[in-house]
């Protein structure tokens, strides 16, 4: 059984930066793809950033590149992902999911946490 726990959401104005954190426990987390997904209200929850299990390879949504970076510390069983310049469309819940695969496909993350609320103020 695979655990995942996110932290460090919250309120910032638009411009502000914030830095989620994800937890994991349970599967063999060093080989394993991490991934940051997010849903707004009333939409589809959608892919924002994954790496690798080696941290050699990452990839962003369109939306978040060059604002958002992904990394992952396999020592602490961790992943993070740094929001900067944030702004109010980013407002969603996040969530970190985990993948036997390198992907940005939301249907091949088979564990995901509970979720964090980030709203960002205009």
């Amino acid at each position: 059984q695979v655990q995942l726990v996110e932290s460090g959401g919250g309120l910032v104005q638009a411009g502000g930066s914030l830095r989620l954190s994800c937890a994991a426990s349970g599967r063999t987390f060093s080989s394993s793809t991490m991934g940051w997904f997010r849903q707004a209200p009333g939409k589809e929850r959608g892919f924002v950033a994954a790496i690798s299990w080696s941290a050699a390879t990452t990839a962003y949504a369109d939306s978040v590149k060059s604002r958002f970076t992904i990394s992952r510390d396999n020592a602490k069983t961790a992943v993070y992902l740094q929001m900067n310049n944030l702004k109010p469309e980013d407002t969603a819940v996040y969530y970190c999911a985990t993948s036997p695969r390198f992907t940005s496909t939301l249907s091949f993350y088979d564990y995901w946490g509970q979720g964090t609320q980030v709203t960002v103020s205009a």
